[in-house]
């Protein structure tokens, strides 16, 4: 009558040491972009780390921006082992990048050719996440201002040189939305919660001294568009 109630006892345990299931990968954010995203100027939470937050359940954030990125640097960065590595493990993936290449060709007004590489790089920049990251989300943000904005703005540049940025932040925008089109990802624009509908409000409330990057309170306002853009992992 011993022997059987041994083998119960036995089975009993070895249930108990059935190994327990993995537990689940955390929920990543991962993004490449210039200065906005990186938070230069702003001794606060760049919104990435913000919009991640929101996420539910909240997930990791890894920001690559890096101040002064260009479309075709970002591109680059892609071809990196950290970066591909980071993008590998990725649920939502961010980029911002495109006003330092038009800013760059704005004296002249030769911003054409600029905009035509933002296009051209950032389309490239998705297809490349996406052969790495195949079905992860791509968001692509958009500009209120390729140039400093607001009080620091109107200080620094004449009516001229007002028009021409406006003109060119929106051509830059443009091509960011036909990028985004191009190769799958969603487009975040965020002319219209710094400027209003109409794209003229004053930013200046939600700019950083410099007039060029965004305060909390201008990160906070991104994180908001990307969150209605995406609001799921």
């Amino acid at each position: 009558m011993r022997f059987p109630v041994a083998l119960l006892a036995v089975g009993a345990l070895a249930g108990c040491a059935t190994t327990p299931p993995a537990p689940a990968p955390p929920v990543t954010v991962v993004t490449f972009g210039d200065s906005v995203p990186a938070g230069t100027a702003c001794d606060c939470t760049p919104f990435p780390g913000l919009y991640a937050t929101m996420l539910s359940p909240a997930a990791e954030s890894d920001d690559l921006a890096e101040a002064g990125a260009t479309s075709l640097g970002v591109r680059r960065q892609l071809a990196t082992g950290r970066a591909r590595a980071e993008v590998r493990r990725a649920n939502v993936v961010l980029i911002m990048a495109g006003a330092n290449d038009v800013a760059a060709d704005l004296d002249d007004g030769s911003y054409t050719e600029a905009v035509a590489a933002v296009r051209a790089n950032v389309t490239a920049a998705v297809s490349s996440v996406r052969q790495l990251r195949p079905g992860v989300a791509v968001l692509v943000f958009g500009y209120w201002n390729v140039v400093e904005d607001g009080e620091v703005g109107a200080r620094k540049y004449d009516d001229d040189r007002r028009s021409t940025a406006g003109a060119a932040t929106l051509a830059c925008n443009a091509a960011l939305l036909a990028a985004a089109a191009d190769a799958g990802a969603t487009y975040v624009d965020t002319l219209a919660p710094f400027k209003g509908s109409a794209g003229t409000g004053d930013p200046t409330p939600v700019l950083a001294a410099d007039g060029d990057h965004p305060n909390a309170a201008g990160h906070a306002l991104l994180a908001q568009a990307a969150y209605r853009a995406r609001a799921t992992p």
